[in-house]
C-alpha cells in the first residue's frame, strides 16, 4: 500500500528513508532509522516492531539479513509484509510477503533498497534508477526517488502520507539530519519538496560562515523575519554594534519581546556577542 526506499550516501555515511502512500500518516509509521546503525521501512500491514527492534538488531551487529530472518520469525502474518533494513555500511536485506496486495516487489543496488505494493506500475526499478542518477544531499536524493516513483504511477489508491528521515552516520539514537512528513493530501509530495527545501534552508543558514547567514537565508528563500534575526547575528558575529542595535530595534518595533528572546540566544555557548549591543 506503499512505496518506500532506505539508503546511505557513500561520501557523508548518512542514512535515510523516504516513503510516500495513501495511507494517512505513512511517514511516522514506516521510515525508521538511526545514527551508527541503519534504517529500516516497515509497510503492509505496517509492523513498528520491525522498525524499532530491527535497529536494535543492527545497532548490536546483526547482519540486515539475520535481523530480518529473527523478526519474520516471530510474525504470524509475515506473508502480509514488506520490509527493508539497511546497515551503517549500506548492506540490505528485504522481503515482499507472498500476500502483499499486487503490483509489489522490490529491488536493490549499491546503498540503497526500494520497494513498494499496491502500485500502478513496478515503480520500485524506477526508484532505484533515480537514486544512482541523482545528486545532492542525501534528502535531495531520496526526494528526487519518491518523485520518481510517483511519475511510474505510484500508490493507484492516490497520494496520501509521505516523509522523509535522515540521519547523520554517527550520533546518539534521537540525532535527525533531516525529520519531515506530510500527513495526507493529494499535494503531499509537492509539500514535502517545499518543507524540505524550507529545512536545508534553515540548516545552511545555521550552519553558514559568521556574518553571512543573512546572505544564506536570502538565497534559500526563508521568511524575512528570520533572515533580520540571523542579520543580528551577522552583525554580532563582526563586531558591528551600532547595526546590531538598530536592526534590535527594528525587531523589537515589530513585538518588544524579541528583546528578551536574543537575551536568550546571548546566552548559548557558541552564540556570538550579542551582549554589547543588548547594551
Amino acid at each position: 500500500m506503499t512505496y518506500s526506499i532506505v539508503a546511505r550516501d557513500a561520501e557523508s555515511g548518512e542514512l535515510g528513508v523516504a516513503v510516500q502512500s495513501q495511507a494517512f500518516n505513512a511517514g511516522a509509521a514506516v521510515a525508521w532509522a538511526r545514527p551508527g546503525a541503519g534504517a529500516v521501512a516497515t509497510q503492509s500491514f505496517t509492523d513498528r516492531r520491525y522498525g524499532y527492534r530491527g535497529l536494535e538488531l543492527l545497532a548490536a551487529g546483526e547482519a540486515p539479513q539475520a535481523a530480518l530472518d529473527a523478526l519474520r520469525e516471530t510474525d504470524e502474518l509475515d506473508d502480509l509484509r514488506q520490509v527493508a533494513l539497511l546497515d551503517a555500511r549500506g548492506a540490505s536485506a528485504q522481503w515482499t510477503g507472498a500476500h502483499c496486495v499486487r503490483c509489489a516487489g522490490h529491488v536493490a543496488g549499491d546503498g540503497w533498497a526500494a520497494q513498494g505494493n499496491m502500485l500502478a506500475a513496478e515503480a520500485w526499478h524506477a526508484m532505484g534508477a533515480a537514486f544512482e542518477a541523482s545528486r545532492g544531499t542525501l534528502a535531495q536524493r531520496l526526494m528526487a526517488v519518491l518523485e520518481a516513483a510517483e511519475a511510474a504511477g505510484g500508490d493507484w489508491r492516490g497520494r496520501g502520507g509521505a516523509g522523509i528521515v535522515v540521519v547523520p552516520s554517527e550520533g546518539e539514537p534521537w540525532e535527525r539530519v533531516i525529520d519531515l512528513r506530510v500527513e495526507e493530501g493529494g499535494d503531499s509530495l509537492v509539500e514535502l519538496r517545499r518543507l524540505l527545501e524550507r529545512a536545508e534552508g534553515y540548516r545552511a543558514a545555521n550552519r553558514a560562515e559568521p556574518g553571512t547567514g543573512a546572505k544564506v537565508g536570502t538565497e534559500h528563500g526563508l521568511p524575512a523575519r528570520h533572515v533580520k534575526l540571523l542579520a543580528l547575528m551577522d552583525a554580532a558575529a563582526s563586531g558591528d554594534v551600532d547595526r546590531g542595535r538598530t536592526i534590535l530595534a527594528e525587531l523589537e518595533a515589530d513585538d518588544p519581546r524579541w528583546r528578551d528572546s536574543v537575551r536568550a540566544f546571548a546566552l548559548l555557548p557558541d552564540a556570538p556577542p550579542l551582549r554589547e549591543i543588548l547594551g
